[in-house]
C-alpha cells in the first residue's frame, strides 16, 4: 500500500535568484492555488497572495511574471528528514 504525504513543499524559484518555500496540506490545495492565483496571471506584474498556512501573522505576496520555476515535493513526516 503506497504511503500518503502528509503534506507537500513547494519551492518556487524567484526572478534574482531568491528561493522560498511554502507548504500545502494536499495537492489538491497547490493544484487549485496555482490554477487559479498563478496560472490565470502569469504574465501579471500586479501582487498575487501566496497561502502560508504554517506560520501565524505572515504572508508573502510574489508577481506572478517572476516565478521563474516551481518544485513541488511531497514530505512524510515519518520519514527521515534530509538536509
Amino acid at each position: 500500500m503506497p504511503r500518503k504525504p502528509d503534506e507537500y513543499a513547494v519551492n518556487l524559484l524567484i526572478s534574482g535568484g531568491h528561493k522560498e518555500e511554502v507548504r500545502f496540506t494536499s495537492v489538491q490545495d497547490f493544484q487549485k492555488w496555482y490554477s487559479t492565483e498563478l496560472m490565470s496571471k502569469s504574465d501579471s506584474e500586479d501582487f498575487v497572495n501566496v497561502p502560508i498556512k504554517n506560520i501565524q501573522g505572515e504572508y508573502m505576496v510574489i508577481r506572478p511574471k517572476s516565478v521563474l520555476a516551481i518544485r513541488v515535493e511531497p514530505v512524510f513526516l515519518s520519514s527521515v528528514e534530509r538536509f
